[in-house]
C-alpha cells in the first residue's frame, strides 16, 4: 500500500455520515498496519486533521483530511483508549483493549490550538526475537552480550536515543535467557508500560501516582527471589544507584538508557552520582544502539553529491521501486557499538575526570569498535547509505575518525 492510495482511500469516508469517525479510525490503523508504520500523528487544523505517519523511523505526510460533521476521529480514538472524551483540556493516555487490529494500540491525547493533537502508537509485537543472533548485530558483540546474559550478576545496559529500538533488544534478551535457561532462572520485569507479554517471566507495570515507582520496585522485588531483572528504564539517580546495587548483590540487572553513544552513557552514569567502584565492578557492558534504514535491492551507484563527506568505495544511495514504495528503503537494522568496561580496561582510568570523549577515547585504544566503525562497514557493504549515517549519526563527527 502507497501512502497516496491510504490518503485516497480516508478521503472516500463521508464526513456528514455517523459512523464517519469510525471509518476514519478503522482504515488509519488499518493502512498503518499494511505500512508497518511505528507511530500515526494526528495533528488538529481548522477544518480537519493533518495526519503523518512514520515508517522505519522517518516522519511522512500523509495528507489533510476533513473533520466530521456528526462525530470525531480524536474522540473515537479516545473511546476505544478508555479514556475521558469531555476532558480536551488536558493530557491524556491509554491503550486500545479492542484487539481486532492485531497489534496492541497506545493512544495518547495533548491539548493544541484547533483541538486535541493525537498521536498513536503501534506496540509491534516482536515475539519472532527469541535469540540475540535474531537482533542483526555483529556476531562478535553478540556473542559477548550471550555470554554475559549468563552471569549470575551484574548491570548489562542497553543505551541509545528515543527511537532506537531498546526495548525490542531488551526484550530478545529476556526471551534467549528464559530460552537457553528453560525456565531454570527467576525472571521479572519492572515496565512503564509492559510492551510486550512474554511467557514464563513476571512483568510488573509501575504506577507512580500511586508510589509504586522503579526505585521502590526495585527494593520490593528484592525479597521476591529474583536472578534476572529487567528495569524498564533508568531514569533519575536514585533508580540507578539501587539497580546498581541489586546488581552487586546477587542479581543480573538488564535496563534502557538514554545516550549518544556507550562511552556517554558511562558518562552519565558517574554525573548522577553513581560511584565509579560500583561502575568498575557491577556494569558488565553497555550495548549502545541506532537503527538505520536498508538500501533496498534497487539501489544505485552513490554519486558525488550523495557521499555527505565519506570517502568509502562500494557506497550505494537509494534507488526507488515498487517494492519499496519508491522510497529506496526496505526495513531497518542495528547499528551497534558495545563497551564492556572490564574487556576495555576502564578500571585504569580516572573516570571521575573523565569526558566522555576520552572515555571513547581509551575504549577504542583498547579495542571498542565505535558507532562510526561499524557505519563504516555498513557503508562499504552497501547495506544504507551515506545520507542514512548522516540523518541517525549527525553532521559532527569527522568521517576521517573511521
Amino acid at each position: 500500500m502507497q501512502l497516496t492510495e491510504l490518503h485516497q482511500q480516508l478521503l472516500q469516508q463521508d464526513p456528514k455520515a455517523d459512523a464517519y469517525a469510525e471509518g476514519i479510525v478503522a482504515g488509519l490503523l488499518q493502512g498503518a498496519l499494511a505500512l508497518r508504520a511505528s507511530d500515526v500523528h494526528l495533528q488538529p487544523t481548522t477544518s480537519g486533521y493533518h495526519i503523518k505517519i512514520r515508517i522505519d523511523g522517518v516522519l511522512q505526510t500523509l495528507g489533510d483530511i476533513p473533520r466530521g460533521e456528526k462525530t470525531d476521529a480524536a474522540a473515537r480514538l479516545k473511546i476505544l483508549a478508555g479514556l475521558l472524551t469531555y476532558r480536551t483540556d488536558i493530557p491524556q493516555e491509554g491503550r486500545v483493549s479492542d484487539l481486532t487490529f492485531g497489534q496492541e494500540v497506545r493512544v495518547s491525547t495533548f491539548p493544541a490550538l484547533h483541538g486535541e493533537r493525537v498521536v498513536i502508537r503501534i506496540l509491534w509485537q516482536q515475539d519472532e526475537l527469541h535469540h540475540i543472533s535474531d537482533l542483526g548485530l555483529p556476531k562478535s558483540i553478540a556473542d559477548d552480550l550471550a555470554a554475559l546474559l549468563k552471569e549470575s550478576s551484574g548491570m548489562i545496559l542497553v543505551a541509545g536515543p528515543a527511537g532506537s529500538g531498546k526495548s525490542t533488544t531488551a526484550y530478545a534478551c529476556l526471551r534467549h535467557i528464559a530460552t537457553e535457561q528453560q525456565g531454570g532462572r527467576s525472571i521479572v520485569t519492572l515496565e512503564d508500560p509492559i510492551e510486550s507479554e512474554i511467557p514464563g517471566i513476571s512483568q510488573s507495570h509501575i504506577r507512580p501516582s500511586a508510589g509504586f515507582d522503579f526505585a521502590t520496585g526495585l527494593r520490593s522485588l528484592m525479597r521476591q527471589d529474583p536472578e534476572v531483572i529487567l528495569v524498564g528504564e533508568i531514569r533519575d539517580p536514585v533508580t540507578v544507584e539501587t539497580a546498581m546495587q541489586a546488581s552487586l548483590t546477587g542479581q543480573l540487572v538488564l535496563s534502557t538508557f538514554h545516550s549518544g553513544s556507550a562511552a556517554e552513557a558511562i558518562r552519565r552514569l558517574i554525573d548522577m552520582g553513581i560511584p565509579t567502584y560500583m561502575i568498575q565492578s557491577g556494569l558488565l557492558g553497555v550495548l549502545h544502539q541506532r537503527l538505520v534504514r536498508t538500501l533496498c535491492e534497487c539501489a544505485i551507484p552513490c554519486e558525488e553529491d550523495q557521499r555527505f563527506g565519506f570517502a568509502i568505495a562500494g557506497m550505494k544511495q537509494p534507488g526507488g521501486c515498487e517494492k519499496c514504495r519508491g522510497i529506496g528503503y526496505l526495513g531497518r537494522t542495528l547499528l551497534a557499538e558495545w563497551l564492556v568496561p572490564h574487556q576495555h580496561r576502564l578500571s585504569q582510568l580516572s573516570l571521575e575526570t573523565a569526558t566522555s570523549a576520552s572515555i571513547e577515547a581509551w575504549a577504542v585504544e583498547a579495542g571498542m569498535l565505535t558507532r562510526w566503525s561499524q557505519a563504516e562497514a555498513m557503508l562499504s557493504s552497501g547495506i544504507t547509505s551515506p545520507a542514512e549515517i548522516r540523518r541517525v549519526l549527525g553532521f559532527r563527527d569527522d568521517p576521517s575518525k573511521l
